[in-house]
């Protein structure tokens, strides 16, 4: 079934969905990553994204992004403005990811607090992206679904805990996916749910002592 969305695209400002929408979408989840103000940002560009993104206004859109814009936000056209004017140094490479989709980006961000924050992202058609890796974490999500990404001690009964706390909610759990780099290390929790995260919820996980830190993306 195509829908009316899949035919005339996202509201968007530019060109095009893969290079503007999915490029400001990629963007914002990897501004949420930053646990402070971002002050240094470096755009890695792969493939189609590398080759065209000037052109097609990607560099403005995942700028824009960072920066807090959505898709249909006309101060796109003048995100280095703004960045500039928020103290931001901005840079943007070619580069090789590897066997990755041609409109991949690698976002790395430096943060007022003295820490970083890195994403790797493809926007894969329609202003829809997938997101492959977090703080050089494996993961896998969509950004359709509000989503919270833990980062926890791999102990048993750490998503049963979590889990439980969405039933008391009443919030369902669209999908739930956990990656770890070994038994017994830190592991990642993606969590996407049908309805709406509270702040309580997130308190509520991040309460639970085995969570070293946990991240909300509702874009």
């Amino acid at each position: 079934m195509v829908s009316i969305f899949d035919i005339i695209g996202p509201v968007m400002v530019g060109p095009s969905s893969s290079h503007t929408a999915g490029a400001t979408k990629l963007g914002n989840i990897a501004r949420r990553v930053c646990t402070d103000k971002i002050r240094i940002v470096d755009f890695y560009l792969h493939g189609s994204f590398a080759e065209t993104f000037r052109g097609h206004g990607t560099d403005r859109a995942l700028l824009g992004g960072v920066l807090g814009m959505n898709a249909a936000d006309e101060r796109i056209r003048d995100s280095f403005k703004y960045a500039r004017e928020s103290g931001i140094e901005v840079a943007f490479h070619t580069a090789d990811l590897g066997d990755v989709h041609p409109n991949t980006v690698k976002i790395v961000m430096s943060c007022a607090d003295g820490s970083a924050g890195e994403l790797t992202g493809a926007s894969i058609g329609g202003g829809e992206v997938r997101v492959s890796s977090i703080n050089n974490t494996h993961i896998e999500f969509s950004g359709q679904y509000p989503t919270i990404i833990t980062v926890h001690r791999d102990k048993p009964g750490i998503v049963a805990r979590v889990s439980s706390i969405f039933a008391n909610h009443s919030v369902n759990i669209a999908f739930l996916k956990v990656f770890r780099q070994s038994r017994g290390s830190e592991a990642s929790m993606v969590i996407e749910t049908d309805q709406e995260v509270t702040r309580s919820m997130l308190d509520e996980i991040a309460s639970v002592p085995e969570i070293v830190k946990i991240m909300f993306v509702d874009v």
